[in-house]
């Protein structure tokens, strides 16, 4: 299990290998045809900052290789805020009084058919907060049958749970798994999730083990940037999507790089803010890291960084999002888990892109699609 390897990496030689990097160590990776993890501390490193635009048409020139010009269109829809953890930087935590939501079947099929009037969504992402017993395998399950009808490409982003269990919602129609580490510093993993299930950082560490064990065609990874330290969280990423792709190469890989936002009122505040430019630079860095990896920018980012960053790395993105339960048409007033920064229409996000002399894709996408054809458009 990636446990065992990753308890091997140490947390402070890592950062001060990083921050030691050089120049010279910068222009090595950018010659490289494959980057190994070295080369991607070097990339994110202080050193990089000023070949910024050359790892832009770097980057730019991999994706459009293995990419092509599309941008695969997704959306998710959370149907329940109901949670057992007490993150002390999520909305959703268990202490917190507000109402909790658990959708009825009827809801969800209303959420589901409010979601096909925004636009033609074939991608779906199934979100809920972490309750076991009232939102647990059964109620996934359902949530998937109710989502056939709609969409062909359903994903979740769940509670980790067992192979057996990711391997029962495969049989539901589940294609793909969302899960975000968080943070990989063990050491202050409990200070963030202090009690519940997710406090058991091997648990969640080991997760992406158990899915490609239950052979989940699909799988997102992803750490908080503001919990730790931005350029090590996403170093000891780069150890476990190389430690996947090595061990479970079957299985396609996502990553994401989701920058928490300052609070306005009084809450959880971010120990370490990334800049709008070093979040260039780390999607820079991934795809020459790996040309391979699905790139996502959630609508947590703003429009300006969303339509830039869609030419230069990036291969997926979410439009017109909502993060309530029920806030496509049920319950539109519920607590948002994150307030988004890009509230534009589908049509308004579709425009842009093509503007970029890009294809909005919303038919689900694979590997075994032509992407030098696609590429012409």
């Amino acid at each position: 299990m990636f446990s065992d390897v990753i308890r091997k990496i140490d947390w402070e030689d890592t950062t001060r290998q990083i921050m030691s990097k050089t120049d010279a160590d910068v222009r090595r990776a950018l010659g490289k045809q494959r980057c190994d993890v070295d080369d991607f501390m070097a990339l994110i490193s202080p050193a990089a900052a000023p070949y910024l635009e050359q790892m832009a048409a770097l980057s730019q020139k991999y994706t459009r290789e293995r990419f092509g010009k599309t941008i695969n269109m997704f959306i998710p829809i959370y149907i329940t805020n109901s949670c057992t953890n007490s993150c002390v930087y999520c909305g959703f935590h268990v202490e917190n009084k507000i109402k909790r939501v658990i959708l009825k079947e009827d809801e969800i099929v209303r959420e589901y058919q409010a979601i096909k009037q925004l636009g033609p969504f074939d991608n779906l992402l199934i979100v809920t907060g972490e309750n076991p017993a009232l939102a647990g395998v059964p109620y996934l399950a359902k949530a998937l049958d109710l989502a056939k009808p709609y969409f062909n490409n359903l994903q979740i982003e769940v509670m980790p749970l067992k192979s057996e269990e990711y391997a029962e919602l495969r049989k539901h129609g589940m294609n793909g798994v969302i899960c975000f580490q968080e943070t990989y510093h063990e050491a202050n993993y409990k200070k963030y999730h202090p009690r519940g299930q997710k406090s058991i950082f091997e648990w969640r560490v080991n997760g992406f083990d158990r899915m490609a064990q239950a052979g989940v065609h699909k799988i997102g990874m992803g750490v908080l940037i503001g919990l730790e330290d931005w350029r090590t969280d996403v170093t000891m990423m780069a150890y476990h999507l190389r430690y996947l792709e090595k061990n479970y190469w079957r299985t396609q890989y996502s990553v994401n790089f989701p920058r928490m936002r300052p609070s306005e009122n009084g809450g959880f505040q971010p120990n370490f803010v990334m800049t709008d430019k070093e979040l260039a630079q780390v999607t820079f860095a991934m795809r020459i890291f790996d040309h391979d990896v699905d790139i996502s920018y959630s609508t947590r980012e703003p429009e300006f960084i969303r339509n830039n960053m869609a030419a230069l790395g990036v291969t997926t993105m979410s439009a017109e999002s909502k993060t309530d339960p029920g806030g496509y048409a049920c319950y539109p007033q519920s607590l948002e888990q994150f307030h988004i920064n890009d509230d534009r229409k589908v049509a308004d996000v579709v425009a842009a892109l093509r503007n970029k002399g890009l294809e909005p894709v919303f038919k689900n996408w694979d590997s075994s699609f032509d992407h030098e054809e696609m590429a012409l458009r």
